[in-house]
């Protein structure tokens, strides 16, 4: 016997509103998807992100990793929700509440990721050196942090808007959408910039070294963290850095190179699922991408599961850093000392 949800062409006449549509009674297309969520695949996202939420706590109170341990947990806590919300709707695929579940925790939820990976670029330029920076310690985590949080308001609000009967709402709630998630991207794209800005002034600084130069400082020197970082002055009598000793062997140790390509193959696989989602959206629910499924278990779950990986073993600041993670904290807000008065 056929479905009935594929052989139903139209819902009765009594159907004033797709909440009161069932699989019996209504086609597919009056649903917030045309197609019906896969078992499997949901379900193994579940179990997936499911089992990382234990390791996360477990490594975040063994190595004492608080702020990254909340976003990492907050964001696998959305993405079980999110697939159990898409597992649900497989029963009754047009009622608001199961999709507003998938919809919103999917969609904000690598925002939480990506957050926790910004807290570990502060402590990563300190084991190199802050002098090669141009961005002060605490504000990576202001500017990164403060856009995460903007786009995840913004994400969140056009997903509760979204479910709206008013198709110009829910146009409106995509848009919404949309602007987040290009938050999202915008500041991704920077993180990206920043950290490769970053690398390349260290590769400069070991190449002058090797030379027989220093790397002459240009601007601005933060001055808070001299005592922790070689100086010398070169032949012009110009401020001139080397790399923190205190790191040195965590630096060329394996572990240490294998932390950062897992945080930057977190940062990737995060950045692609934030673009796909752009694309699928600007389609609106009734696009192409919006109803391949395929495609979004490729480039949303297995992006967001992969990096998820990245950040739960070698990616993890508790083991990249060698529990070292504490020798480097810094003041997130720091108060402007009041002159001595005479």
């Amino acid at each position: 016997m056929s479905d009935p949800a594929t052989t139903i062409t139209a819902p009765p006449p009594y159907i004033t509103s797709s909440q009161q549509c069932t699989l019996e009674i209504c086609p597919l297309s009056y649903a917030h998807t045309t197609y019906l969520p896969n078992l499997g695949g949901n379900a193994f996202f579940v179990a997936v992100f499911a089992l990382f939420i234990p390791i996360q706590i477990y490594l975040g109170v063994r190595t004492r990793t608080w702020g990254y341990m909340v976003g990492m947990v907050c964001g696998l806590i959305l993405e079980v929700l999110g697939y159990i919300g898409r597992i649900k709707m497989r029963d009754n695929p047009f009622i608001d509440r199961w999709f507003e579940m998938y919809i919103i925790s999917l969609t904000i939820a690598p925002a939480f990721l990506s957050a926790a990976i910004y807290l570990s670029l502060a402590r990563i330029v300190s084991v190199y050196s802050i002098e090669l920076t141009r961005i002060k310690q605490r504000g990576y985590t202001l500017i990164f942090v403060t856009c995460d949080i903007f786009s995840l308001l913004l994400q969140a609000a056009g997903g509760a808007i979204t479910t709206s009967n008013d198709n110009s709402t829910v146009q409106a709630g995509i848009n919404i959408m949309i602007a987040g998630l290009s938050t999202q991207v915008a500041s991704l794209t920077l993180y990206l910039g920043i950290c490769l800005d970053f690398a390349f002034r260290v590769y400069r600084l070991n190449s002058q070294k090797q030379s027989g130069h220093m790397f002459r400082l240009v601007g601005k020197r933060h001055s808070s963290a001299l005592s922790n970082d070689e100086e010398h002055e070169d032949d012009h009598g110009h401020a001139a850095t080397g790399l923190n000793p205190d790191f040195a062997s965590l630096r060329t140790s394996r572990k240490w190179h294998i932390f950062l390509v897992c945080q930057g193959l977190a940062t990737i696989c995060i950045y692609i699922r934030c673009i796909f989602r752009v694309a699928e959206l600007s389609g609106g629910f009734n696009g192409h991408l919006a109803n391949d499924e395929v495609t979004f278990m490729v480039l949303e779950g297995a992006m967001i599961t992969i990096a998820t990986a990245a950040l739960s073993f070698w990616g993890h600041p508790g083991i990249g850093f060698a529990g070292r993670w504490d020798e480097l904290n810094y003041p997130l807000f720091s108060k402007k000392k009041r002159a001595n008065s005479a």
